[in-house]
């Protein structure tokens, strides 16, 4: 009896998993979303090849006029290491929500390793220096420059390297708590930065927390 209870209930628990995560697709797929990785894509390559300190402002800037009460303020805004897949960057968080963020992203020292493999698609502009991506299943790798875009498509797992100095606008679109496990990972079991792992959790926390704000706004509550 014992087993076929045990049967029963992994039974039940992957029929729940699979209905839950069917609900949230149809859910994604049907939902309106605030950004566009089209538009993110020509606004970051309007400022590339510039500095990336003043490329990064003007983009903020620039994101704040066109999509009011969904940028973090100036006073929210952090640069927090992010180590994951072995390399190791910074981020700057400007938008976070169940299924989307924007983010400025990269690093001032050579670094380079695994992707991660996520829920989401995720898209950089390149502002200043190179990118190289290896895709799974290929035996060349490809090198980007500042004005290129990089699709990181649902599902797919890449090696990546970053020269030193490479700076980009990212967006990712997608069930974003799935990239935390990836994201917080080195830093759980490998630096035990235990900090930056507050400042990320704090930083998203930040975003969903405006968000929520504006949607309350926007319905006049």
């Amino acid at each position: 009896m014992s087993v076929v209870r045990t049967t029963l209930r992994l039974f039940v628990f992957a029929a729940v998993t699979v209905l839950a995560v069917l609900l949230l697709q149809h859910w994604m797929a049907n939902k309106q979303y605030v950004f566009n990785k089209d538009d993110i894509a020509k606004l970051a390559k309007q400022y590339a090849g510039q500095d990336h300190e003043q490329a990064f402002s003007k983009v903020v800037v620039e994101l704040r006029k066109r999509y009011p009460g969904h940028i973090l303020p100036d006073e929210d805004l952090q640069w927090v290491f992010v180590n994951a897949g072995g390399w190791m960057g910074s981020m700057c968080l400007l938008h976070a929500s169940l299924t989307e963020y924007v983010l400025l992203f990269g690093t001032a020292v050579d670094t380079g390793g695994h992707s991660g493999r996520y829920w989401a698609e995720i898209s950089d502009t390149i502002i200043s220096g190179t990118f190289r991506q290896w895709k799974e299943g290929t035996t060349k790798s490809e090198l980007y420059y500042p004005g290129d875009t990089i699709i990181h498509g649902v599902g797919e797992a890449t090696s990546v390297q970053w020269s030193a100095g490479t700076w980009m606008v990212e967006y990712g679109r997608g069930f974003i708590p799935s990239t935390l496990g990836f994201a917080l990972a080195d830093t759980l079991f490998s630096t035990q930065d235990f900090l930056t792992m507050f400042y990320t959790v704090q930083v998203y926390a930040k975003g969903l927390l405006l968000e929520v704000g504006t949607l309350l706004t926007d319905a006049g509550i």
